[in-house]
């Protein structure tokens, strides 16, 4: 077989040499500058999140702790004991009918303030009209009688001085008068009597006083022995409050009455907030309750704004003395632990320090230090949950001083 001939490609003429090497050192360059500028943007990085690390590991003192502030102050001070009270009416009347009788007319409404004297109720008059008219009838009659046995006895005297009579006779007639004598007794009874059943006819204030419900409309019958009465009035000015307190104070007590000091008592509602009425201390009770030792007193409120109702609950608080010049901070800003009170006073660095006080009496938001404070030094008084022994602190607006208490 014949042999194929192979094709050759024609060459193309040659490069120099030096073309070649220019193009080998450009890209060797590009390779360089690649390199530099990945390892730059990396060691700039890097830098970056070790400054950052540096920056996050290194300590920062923390801010100050705004803390609201107020200053202990110099004043006087209550010393109270609290107590529940009853609210108990000086004089709780039940009106009743004291004849028989129809109830004609009812002079009053439902819870009116009625004066003592003023007419509330009436009854019909004319069954006692009539009897006072029978009475005076028989009261005329036996006057009659009686002026007829007297000039007789006249006439047995002057027999009698001239033996004319027996002495018998004379006692018999001395004896008729006098039982005519009494018989016109008893009709002046009789009459007295007519005229009083007219007067109970009309039912009077007994008191001064509030009316409650009335029980019988008129028209109906109403008699001397009805258990339920027509109505009934209570005293309320002036009004008093029960309330008991511990037998250990009794002594205490007993000295300021027997002194002629005056014990106030105010009554407060429910939350012991706000005080509804002021009184004072008149009495109390003759023996101790041996169940739960207690002793009864009893306070007078005048009640001229009708504040207190009877048979109220209240909280009865009463002023047993006055610590003069006591030293006296925010109820508030008293702590306390398993060592005893403490509280956070403030230094003059701004920074708090941890200072034990002993308390004395407490007067709604204000107590008493007794030992551990002095007037003028400042306590924090919020933010007890951030507070620890030796923080700084910013001190905000502080409350208003002058805590003294004035005491009636």
């Amino acid at each position: 077989m014949p042999e194929r001939a192979e094709s050759v490609t024609p060459e193309g003429p040659p490069r120099p040499a030096s073309d070649h090497g220019r193009a080998k050192g450009r890209g060797r360059w590009r390779w360089i500058l690649a390199v530099a500028v990945v390892g730059g943007g990396a060691s700039f990085i890097w830098q970056r999140h070790a400054l950052a690390q540096s920056k996050a590991q290194a300590p920062r003192a923390p801010p100050p702790l705004a803390v609201t502030t107020a200053t202990a102050s110099q004043g006087d001070i209550g010393v109270h004991l609290d107590a529940l009270g009853t609210v108990t009416p000086l004089a709780t009347v039940t009106v009743r009918s004291r004849v028989d009788g129809q109830l004609m007319a009812v002079n009053y409404r439902e819870g009116q303030m009625v004066h003592q004297g003023d007419v509330l109720a009436e009854i019909d008059p004319r069954p006692f009209q009539v009897q006072l008219t029978q009475a005076q009838g028989q009261y005329q009659r036996d006057l009659a009688l009686l002026e007829n046995a007297r000039i007789d006895l006249d006439r047995y005297h002057s027999l009698f001085s001239r033996d004319a009579i027996p002495k018998q006779l004379l006692d018999t007639q001395v004896a008729l008068v006098h039982q005519d004598e009494g018989v016109l007794k008893n009709d002046r009874g009789l009459i007295d009597s007519a005229k009083l059943q007219l007067v109970y006819s009309r039912i009077t204030s007994p008191i001064s006083g509030r009316v409650g419900l009335r029980l019988v409309d008129p028209g109906n019958i109403v008699h001397a022995t009805d258990t339920g009465g027509l109505l009934m009035i209570t005293q309320l000015q002036p009004i008093t409050v029960v309330f008991s307190i511990a037998e250990d104070f009794l002594p205490e007590i007993q000295q300021q009455l027997r002194l002629g000091h005056r014990l106030t008592v105010d009554a407060l509602d429910r939350a012991q907030q706000k005080r509804i009425a002021t009184g004072e201390v008149i009495t109390f009770d003759n023996q101790i309750d041996t169940t739960t030792g207690t002793v009864k007193l009893k306070a007078v409120f005048p009640n001229q704004d009708d504040a207190l109702f009877p048979s109220q609950f209240v909280n009865a608080r009463l002023l047993v003395d006055v610590h003069r010049e006591a030293t006296l901070v925010p109820s508030a800003a008293v702590q306390r632990s398993a060592q005893g009170a403490f509280l956070y006073l403030v230094k003059s660095d701004q920074t708090v320090s941890v200072q034990a006080v002993s308390l004395g009496a407490t007067d709604g938001d204000v107590v008493e230090i007794v030992k551990g404070l002095k007037p003028g030094d400042v306590i924090a008084i919020d933010n007890f949950d951030k507070l620890q022994d030796g923080i700084r602190i910013s001190p905000r607006a502080a409350v208003a001083e002058g805590m003294g208490r004035s005491t009636r």
